[in-house]
């Protein structure tokens, strides 16, 4: 069986050889992307709750006592 791998020690390895790439630019990009849907879901969730949170507050402040005295 013969194996086509190059060994570790026959390539020279320096900052001009060594780089992130092209696909490490794109795993970036597709991460930042994915924390911006992220980020728009969480705020519109916060709001819902806010709004349903402040919606009891104007019901109970509208709602008339049931033992007046």
């Amino acid at each position: 069986m013969r194996t086509l791998a190059v060994p570790v020690h026959a390539i020279p390895l320096n900052d001009d050889t060594v780089s992130p790439g092209l696909l490490g630019f794109g795993v970036f990009l597709l991460l930042a992307v994915a924390l911006v849907f992220l980020v728009r879901s969480m705020n519109k969730r916060l709001r819902r709750i806010d709004a349903a949170r402040n919606k009891e507050l104007w019901e109970a402040d509208e709602a008339p006592a049931e033992n007046p005295r």
